[in-house]
């Protein structure tokens, strides 16, 4: 299993650049941004920075969508850092959340991320695209390589993760959840005479090292507001999920599972002034059991329970949120504890 953090673009920029480093010094192979231009610095500047000041780590978007940006930049960026610091980039791309709700805007159509992705990845592959109505290519980029990785929750975003997705990206750490949504992905991948296990599989969830667990909860009950933006869409196109079912199952239809959608019923808005954030004042509707699923908390060792269960279900990276008070600490348990468990345990298998 890879690990990667999950890190805003607030200024300083120097101090994202400076947590990007130590993720690299202790291990972690990903470092991953928010993508909201308005809400944070830009992220595409400060990837070219991580990049500069690191060896190892792959950097990108968590996730990028294509409304905001226009779908041949976003392919020009890729290819252009790759070119600079040798294909150490990965997209993660999504319909559209905070970067476009804050200016009153719509996630995409499913139709136009299908579009979005196949245009990216061919251009920041140095290939040759078919684009409204003309080929294009980059006749300065010679070997550039980039995976897309697409984040769902819904059915038909999930459908199209396992279609067309390098990876795809779940935003909670709920076992239950995960099993189901994994197992659509795979089941999308099949149909479309994909290899499943070809995709990577990323969860990706606040982590914080400790054992104040009201602290604890209270510093990542931003997550569930989050997660909760999401399910307030897929709860308008498809309705809620019966109460009484399993939590970990789909519906029969193929809906979203009861243990996604039955919270938000106390949701009341949201302000995304605060999207993010351990200060976030109006995510109170996030009850503890809640943030307890989709989050990792506790010890190193239940920690690592818990990421044991993930992998088990066929996650391959898992990519810890840092908007909390403890990002140092976790860092270095992580890099000590946690990821050597995990490492040592393939190697025994193996």
């Amino acid at each position: 299993m890879d690990f990667g953090v999950v890190l805003q673009t607030n200024p300083p920029a120097a101090r994202t650049v400076q947590l990007a480093k130590l993720a690299e010094a202790h291990g972690f192979s990903h470092v991953w941004t928010f993508d909201s231009h308005l809400l944070w610095q830009e992220p595409y500047v400060i990837h070219s920075a991580i990049l500069a000041e690191t060896n190892r780590v792959t950097v990108g978007p968590f996730v990028t969508n294509p409304a905001t940006r226009d779908w041949t930049v976003t392919a020009s960026v890729f290819a252009t850092l790759n070119e600079m610091y040798g294909n150490r980039t990965v997209c993660g791309i999504g319909r559209g959340d905070s970067a476009v709700r804050v200016t009153n805007g719509k996630p995409t159509t499913i139709a136009e991320l299908r579009q979005s992705i196949h245009v990216i990845r061919e251009l920041a592959n140095s290939r040759p695209v078919e684009y409204n109505g003309a080929t294009l290519q980059f006749p300065w980029s010679r070997g550039s390589e980039l995976e897309v990785w697409v984040a769902a929750y819904g059915p038909m975003a999930l459908k199209l993760a396992g279609e067309v997705g390098d990876g795809f990206i779940l935003q909670l750490a709920d076992v239950d959840i995960a099993a189901w949504m994994i197992k659509t992905v795979k089941d999308a991948a099949a149909a479309a005479g994909r290899d499943p296990e070809s995709l990577a599989f990323c969860v990706a969830a606040p982590m914080y090292i400790g054992q104040d667990w009201q602290h604890m909860r209270d510093q990542c009950r931003w997550f569930g507001g989050m997660v909760g933006n999401h399910v307030a869409d897929i709860v308008a196109k498809y309705g809620h999920h019966s109460a009484g079912s399993q939590a970990g199952a789909g519906s029969e239809d193929g809906a979203i599972p009861g243990a996604l959608t039955d919270y938000i019923e106390g949701r009341k808005g949201y302000d995304y002034n605060t999207h993010g954030r351990a200060e976030n004042d109006h995510v109170d509707f996030v009850p503890d059991e809640i943030v307890e699923r989709f989050c990792i908390l506790g010890t190193a060792d239940e920690h690592i329970a818990k990421l044991e269960q993930l992998r088990a279900l066929g996650v391959t990276q898992f990519a810890g949120y840092l908007q909390h008070d403890n990002k140092e600490e976790t860092m270095r348990v992580y890099g000590e504890t946690v990821i050597p468990a995990l490492s040592a345990h393939v190697t025994a298998k193996a």
